[in-house]
């Protein structure tokens, strides 16, 4: 009996320890399986193979939000979303007019110019500081509507882009304390040798301010085209992946270029506003120099912006043509023209604004007739540029124009008329710039006819080989046609530079006629300089809007949508409304902040008193300001 008991349980023991080896077989088999099914999961954008170690892009069941009343969550989170994008974005832009002019301070030999500059960098640095306590308000108030409204969309983000959170909370105490350094530390730092390593203070938080803006455009750029997650979401594990989607590089390039054109937008109405109701001739001219400034300061950043908007267009494309259709083609066509609109009329109005500007220069208006032949051609352009390529008509206006486009003036709607349009309008910018240089000079090099015969030469090839490749483009199909952007930007970009490297050679030894006469601007040119800054802070707005709608219902591009009833796609109508009182609102704000700023401080003139700084006033009356 016992013997048979031992014989059953070895017998037990042995089927007990093949189960145990057949459980261990499956369960390795499971997970060679599962491995295996983790190598298969692709990448969505490079198809590169990865483990998958993030959450799941929430399904529909989950994208209904609760809605708080008659609450309308969108909207409201729109709202202060671009409240949060304005002054993010005015915070970057105004440290580096700070460095830029805190260097311009240091290697001017002018001493009173060194001083103006100075000035100018230290008051900006300070109200930089202050909107940057707004913008982390914002900011927080912004996390606390995403969490409440939206809980899926940020829990799936969040755990998407978990490794990059402590990296973002660095960057931005850094940004803070950085800042802050660089504008307390102003009054500690004046000496020569440790003014540079004040100026080292505010490179570096540049440098900073620009990482926090490349993180931040990491999650914009990811729910429109998203990368470094596979089908069903879930993050693979290649951080790099994650950031470097298809629309990264285009969007940083041109939210750089954005916050830049905000930021000395406000400036400009700062200066426009202080013009107006200055007490005294030199605080006029003063702020007269300002806008001037700042102008050329934002027109710098605007030149290139039709090229880095086009590179972002075209990523969209390279993404997903569905979404550039939308964006260009469909829903959001209209708003193109609205934005085209105001791209116009800024380009318009700088030129407007330069050679108004010329009433300080003496013996500029012997260049006055030149100005019909430029605003001719930047009319001419401006036409093609605002045409659009559908008209808004009824169907039988439709049926007797046999089509949606008009039989003419369609084609001047297709982007290669516009590409073209567009950078004949900066080649006639540039010439009016350069128009303005020579306003009071006359060149005593011997070389002038030729020079002048050059430039002639030089701009008009230019703009003929601008126009030839937009002619051309109509004899390509559309996905070749698109290349031809890239020789008209090049050409553009050739003609300016070496326009203006020749019209600098040419002004060498030049007779001056006199200094620049600060202040004698009339105000008609002042008041266009006003609008200027109020269009270039709509359309940076109108375009934000455009950007992300072209998603429409989507959180996440294909990944995540939101299916909650009340959600939809603004029209053109309350897009404007929106995007108007948020520039209201901003523009309310900073002039409170610049207001804040002025308490108990004398006029940004340097040491001297309003009625003594006649010296500081000829410091800046030569174009080398």
């Amino acid at each position: 009996m016992i013997t048979g008991n031992r014989y059953w349980l070895q017998r037990q023991g042995r089927l007990m320890a093949l189960g145990a080896i057949v459980l261990l077989i499956i369960l390795w088999s499971l997970s060679v399986q599962e491995a295996c099914l983790a190598e298969e999961s692709l990448d969505i954008y490079f198809n590169t193979p990865g483990e998958p170690q993030g959450p799941p892009a929430p399904g529909p069941h989950e994208m209904v939000y609760p809605q708080i009343g008659s609450l309308d969550s969108r909207a409201l989170v729109w709202f202060v979303t671009q409240q949060h994008t304005y002054f993010g974005g005015f915070v970057l832009a105004l440290p580096l007019f700070c460095a830029l002019l805190e260097f311009l301070g240091l290697i001017t030999t002018k001493p009173a110019l060194s001083l103006r500059y100075d000035a100018l960098a230290r008051d900006l640095a300070k109200v930089a500081v202050l909107a940057l306590s707004v913008t982390a308000i914002i900011g927080s108030l912004m996390l606390a509507m995403f969490i409440k409204l939206y809980p899926s969309f940020m829990a799936y983000m969040g755990g998407t882009f978990k490794s990059f959170m402590p990296a973002y909370a660095a960057v931005f105490v850094a940004e803070s304390l950085l800042l802050m350094l660089y504008y307390y530390s102003w009054d500690r730092m004046t000496e020569r040798g440790a003014k540079w390593g004040h100026a080292a203070i505010g490179v570096a938080t540049n440098a900073v301010g620009t990482a926090l803006l490349l993180l931040a455009n990491a999650w914009s750029a990811f729910m429109m085209a998203p990368a470094g997650v596979d089908a069903q979401g879930r993050f693979l594990g290649n951080g790099w992946h994650l950031l470097h989607s298809v629309l990264w590089n285009p969007l940083n390039v041109h939210r750089f270029l954005a916050d830049i054109m905000s930021g000395g937008a406000v400036v400009l109405a700062y200066a426009c506003y202080r013009f107006f109701t200055a007490k005294t001739v030199e605080e006029r001219a003063y702020f007269d120099w300002v806008g001037y400034v700042f102008l050329v300061v934002t027109v710098c950043a605007l030149l290139p912006m039709p090229i880095a908007g086009y590179w972002l267009m075209r990523s969209v494309f390279a993404f997903r043509q569905t979404m550039g259709v939308t964006m260009m083609g469909g829903l959001l066509t209209w708003m193109f023209v609205v934005q085209a609109l105001l791209i116009g009329a800024l380009f318009l109005g700088i030129n407007y604004y330069i050679w108004q500007s010329m009433a300080r220069l003496k013996g500029a208006e012997r260049y006055q007739p030149y100005s019909q032949l430029v605003f001719g051609g930047l009319l001419l352009a401006l036409f093609i540029w605002l045409t659009p390529h559908t008209l808004l008509m009824s169907p039988g206006e439709m049926k007797a124009m046999g089509g949606a486009q008009h039989p003419v003036i369609g084609n001047y709607g297709v982007m290669s008329s516009k590409n073209g349009a567009i950078n004949v309008i900066l080649l006639c910018t540039a010439l009016s710039f350069l128009y303005m240089r020579r306003a009071n000079r006359t060149m005593t090099v011997s070389w002038v006819t030729t020079g002048n015969i050059v430039l002639a030469v030089l701009f008009g090839v230019g703009i003929a080989n601008v126009v030839g490749l937009s002619v051309y483009g109509f004899y390509l199909p559309a996905n070749v046609r698109v290349g031809l952007s890239v020789p008209q930007a090049c050409t553009t970009l050739t003609v300016i530079v070496v326009g203006l490297v020749i019209n600098r050679a040419m002004l060498r030894r030049s007779i001056v006629h006199g200094p620049i006469q600060w202040g004698n601007i009339p105000s008609r040119g002042m008041v266009v300089l006003f609008a200027m800054a109020a269009a270039f802070s709509w359309v940076m707005g109108l375009m934000g809007y455009i950007r992300s709608s072209g998603r429409l219902a989507w959180h996440v591009s294909e990944l995540m949508a939101d299916v909650s009833p009340w959600a939809f796609t603004p029209d053109l109508s309350f897009a404007a409304q929106m995007v108007t009182l948020n520039m209201v609102v901003f523009w309310a704000a900073v002039l409170v902040l610049f207001w804040m700023c002025q308490w108990g401080q004398q006029p940004v003139m340097g040491e001297e008193s309003p009625h003594q700084n006649t010296p500081l006033l000829s410091a800046v009356s030569s174009h080398e300001t």
